[in-house]
């Protein structure tokens, strides 16, 4: 029995802390060349950076905002490093004492052309880890896009990139194929057929529609793509209990990164925890994709990270709402078996 695809799961998503220094650029060291880098001053209320290497180094969106893509020059990440990247003197990714999180996947490198679909995209993709990220050009009309994954993800980030309007629109496959919500907004899930076609992503590609949040006439998007990997990630949802002793979620892994969004409750954000921020149980340090606020610390976000999954502690329409039904993203800090039958150690 195959216990978990991923024995190491630094790999290819490692979470890094670290302290700006502008005007110098920044040096920082992930254990290997990220191509998915999403950043977070925790120290003060700076919008989201993120950048990857399939739309090269400078290029900056904003999970957080509508805003079209802005080449950042200087103030931008300057180079994708072997082991790591160098930032440069932007307030948002290196204000001279401020405190940082990096969130870093690992892709494919270069990007390839991927014709699968019947809209052509380019590829970076890593099988392994079940992560791919993708360019390509909108239609207007129903189509379907190559993702280069070989098995059907389960969740797909959306971005027009050259709109300065356009909401970010996140397919999971626990809202179904006819719904989408925002990670840029509190909304609640959106039911269109427009967004994807009516149609669930298979091994070769994803369906579009005509809505502009996947695929305006002309417009230009950006997709992260994630599969299902055993023992490295784990895309789901839950329903909360309004309890202290709250739900568990059973993912296989004890997570290293946790994303959570309530569904049908509009004004409840997407709240961001990880086990570097918060080594020791309970996690409490939240930050939020769809806000530039600074990092929260209390007892409202209170969550478990076991050996097997996470325990919600809190009581939070936000995360635990009674009766209230929420979709996750979560990665792994290392297994709950290895391949070889060692089991992961409590926190």
């Amino acid at each position: 029995m195959a216990y978990t695809d991923i024995d190491k799961s630094d790999d290819y998503f490692n979470t890094v802390l670290y302290t700006g220094q502008e005007p110098s650029n920044k040096a920082v060291t992930v254990g290997f060349q990220p191509d998915w880098i999403w950043i977070k001053q925790r120290s003060g209320a700076e919008q989201h950076h993120i950048e990857d290497s399939v739309r090269g180094v400078e290029n900056t969106i904003r999970s957080n905002s509508t805003d079209a893509e802005v080449d950042r020059g200087s103030n931008g990440i300057q180079s994708f490093d072997s082991n790591g990247f160098t930032a440069g003197g932007g307030d948002d990714i290196n204000s001279n004492g401020g405190t940082f999180v990096s969130w870093n996947w690992l892709a494919g490198g270069t990007a390839s052309s991927n014709t699968d679909g019947s809209i052509t995209s380019s590829v970076s993709a890593n099988t392994t880890a079940g992560f791919s990220i993708l360019t390509r050009t909108g239609t207007g009309s129903n189509g379907t896009v190559g993702h280069g994954l070989g098995v059907a993800p389960k969740v797909i980030i959306n971005k027009d990139i050259n709109s300065g309007s356009s909401w970010w629109g996140v397919y999971h496959e626990s809202l179904g194929n006819t719904n989408a919500i925002y990670l840029n907004t509190t909304n609640a899930t959106d039911a269109n057929v427009a967004y994807w076609n009516n149609t669930s992503p298979t091994s070769s590609v994803f369906s579009v529609g005509t809505n502009s949040i996947s695929n305006a006439s002309g417009g230009t998007y950006v997709s992260y793509c994630f599969a299902e990997k055993k023992g490295f990630s784990k895309f789901g949802s839950y329903t909360g209990n309004g309890n202290a002793d709250g739900t568990f979620v059973y993912t296989g892994f004890k997570p290293a990164f946790l994303l959570v969004k309530d569904t049908g409750g509009s004004g409840e954000g997407w709240e961001i925890l990880d086990g570097t921020r918060s080594p020791f149980n309970v996690a409490d340090k939240r930050l939020r994709a769809d806000s530039s606020s600074a990092e929260s610390t209390g007892s409202n976000y209170y969550v478990d990270f076991l050996s097997n999954g996470f325990k919600q502690r809190n009581t939070q329409t936000s995360s635990n709402g009674s009766g209230s039904t929420y979709i996750y993203m979560a990665f792994a800090e290392s297994p709950f078996t290895t391949s070889t039958g060692i089991p992961t150690t409590a926190r």
